[in-house]
C-alpha cells in the first residue's frame, strides 16, 4: 500500500485530498496544527502528524516521524494561508510570516524527504499552487508573492530532478470552496492597519465586505473534490504532467498570460 504525506489536512483541499487518497488505497500521513484536528484524522484511520511550517524544529520532527512510520512514496505540499491587504500596507514582518509557511517551511519539508526518495529509487512531489501563482489581483499581494515563488522554485526543482527517479508536479487550483478566506481574518487583523491606510475607503467598500460578509460562492467556484481528483492523478500517473490546472479561471489565466499584453491583464485584474 503506497503512502503519502499530505500537509494542511485540517480542512479544505488538504482534508478532502487526504480522504480521497485514503479511499483509493493510500496510507495517508496527514499533518495538522491543532490537536483536535489531529485527533479527528486519527479517528478516520490516518496517521496524524503535528506540523507547524513556520517552526524549523516542527518541520524536522514531522519529517522524522513520517519516515519512522515507514517508507514514504509521495509528498503533497498543500498547507498555506492567506494574508489579505494592499501591498503598501504590508509590514516586512507580515511578509516574513507568510513566506515562512507558504514557501520556506514547504521547501524545508521537501528537502528532508528528497534523500529518502532518492534512496528508494522513486518519489513524487506535488506542490499545490494557485491561479494566483499565475496572475496577481488586488488585495492578494502577499499570497500572490508566495505562490509565484513556489511556482518558480518548483519549476527549477522539476528540471533538476529530471535525471533522478523523483517527479515534481504543480497543481494550480482556481476558486475552491474552503475556509481560507475565514482563516485569513486573524492574519489581516494582526498585520494590516487598514484604518490608517490611504486606501481605507477602498477597504470598506471591497475587502472588508468580502472578509466579514461573504455573499456566497465565487463565480466558477468548485468543491475541494475537484482538486483531490487531480492530485490523485498527479500522484498515480506513470508520466505526470508538469502542471495540472483546476477550474476555468486558472485555464483562462494561463492562456491570458501567454496571449494578452500586460495592460489587458491589469484591466482584468482590477475587475476581479
Amino acid at each position: 500500500m503506497p503512502s503519502v504525506l499530505v500537509t494542511g489536512c485540517s480542512s479544505g483541499i488538504g482534508l478532502d485530498a487526504a480522504r480521497h487518497l485514503q479511499a483509493r488505497g493510500w496510507t495517508v500521513l496527514a499533518t495538522c496544527r491543532a490537536e483536535g484536528d489531529l485527533a479527528a484524522r486519527r479517528a478516520e484511520g490516518m496517521v496524524a502528524l503535528p506540523l507547524e511550517l513556520a517552526d524549523p524544529a516542527s518541520v524536522a520532527d514531522c519529517a522524522r516521524a513520517a519516515l519512522d512510520h515507514g517508507p514514504v512514496d509521495a509528498l503533497v505540499n498543500n498547507a498555506a494561508f492567506a494574508l489579505p491587504g494592499a501591498v503598501e500596507d504590508l509590514p516586512r514582518e507580515a511578509l516574513r510570516a507568510i513566506f515562512e509557511v507558504n514557501l520556506l517551511g514547504t521547501h524545508d519539508l521537501t528537502r528532508r524527504l528528497i534523500p529518502h526518495f532518492r534512496q528508494r529509487g522513486a518519489g513524487r512531489i506535488v506542490n499545490v499552487s494557485s491561479v494566483l501563482g499565475l496572475v496577481g489581483i488586488p488585495w492578494r499581494g502577499a499570497y500572490v508573492a508566495t505562490k509565484f515563488a513556489l511556482e518558480g522554485l518548483t519549476d527549477v526543482l522539476r528540471i533538476e530532478m529530471a535525471d533522478t527517479p523523483v517527479r515534481v508536479v504543480l497543481v494550480e487550483p482556481g476558486p475552491i470552496t474552503s475556509r481560507i478566506r475565514a482563516n485569513s481574518i486573524p492574519h489581516f487583523e494582526r498585520w494590516i492597519d487598514w484604518q490608517a491606510s490611504p486606501r481605507a475607503e477602498h477597504y470598506r467598500a471591497s475587502l472588508l465586505r468580502r472578509l466579514y460578509h461573504p455573499s456566497g460562492p465565487d463565480r466558477f467556484e468548485l468543491p475541494p473534490s475537484a482538486v483531490s481528483r487531480v492530485i490523485a492523478q498527479a500522484l498515480e500517473s506513470p508520466r505526470p504532467r508538469a502542471r495540472y490546472r483546476v477550474t476555468r479561471p486558472t485555464q483562462v489565466a494561463a492562456l491570458g498570460r501567454r496571449l494578452l499584453p500586460t495592460a489587458a491583464l491589469d484591466w482584468f485584474a482590477r475587475r476581479s
